[in-house]
């Protein structure tokens, strides 16, 4: 198993892996959670798919196990910035605009986490192992391009799983019922983590 971390710079130097990334996030999102999401050719992307972004992938063989997008919240591309900031902004119909306690954070230290997925063909004996891995090249990739904080909407459930395999992080908002799972905006220290 490998963890990778895409960029428009690297991407040509493994094949087809950004592909297949896109590939398991439709699969992901649009098939598993019905998501209405943009999608071409069996690929799932956004407005904030941008050179901006990095992408992390966990894989074996040619399949795509886990991935995370990792966007800085100083994002600009037209009348977007960061999927949080402008879901606050009012500009996603799909993620209320109460989703933080506080304004949006825009800062060079700070990214957002999005996309965040494991797939459903990964069995649950392998889950814990592929979910460490995906955590833990996210912080490298992040602490490597200059994030201190991560923030990132995501089930709830999810805070509960990372203080178990030893992430800790703290709600930066309530929890909110969007598309009928409980999620809310979580935000990391880099700083004390340990990885």
């Amino acid at each position: 198993m490998q963890t990778t971390t895409l960029s428009f710079s690297n991407m040509h130097d493994h094949g087809m892996l950004f592909t297949n990334v896109l590939r398991a996030r439709h699969e992901s999102f649009i098939v598993h959670r019905k998501w209405d999401l943009p999608q071409a050719e069996g690929m799932e992307f956004d407005q904030y798919d941008t050179p901006q972004s990095r992408w992390i992938a966990v894989h074996e063989f040619g399949q795509v196990l886990a991935g995370i997008r990792l966007t800085p919240t100083t994002a600009k591309c037209g009348i977007y910035s960061y999927m949080i900031r402008d879901a606050q902004l009012g500009l996603l119909g799909s993620i209320p605009s109460n989703l933080l306690y506080d304004e949006a954070p825009v800062a060079s230290h700070v990214w957002e986490s999005s996309r965040v997925f494991i797939s459903q063909s990964v069995p649950s004996t392998k889950r814990a192992e592929v979910q460490r891995d995906l955590m833990g090249e996210m912080i490298n990739a992040a602490r490597t391009l200059g994030a201190t904080q991560l923030y990132g909407l995501c089930p709830v459930v999810w805070g509960r799983w990372m203080s178990r395999i030893g992430y800790e992080c703290e709600a930066a908002g309530p929890k909110l019922d969007i598309e009928g799972a409980m999620n809310r905006v979580v935000r990391m220290s880099l700083v004390n983590t340990l990885n």
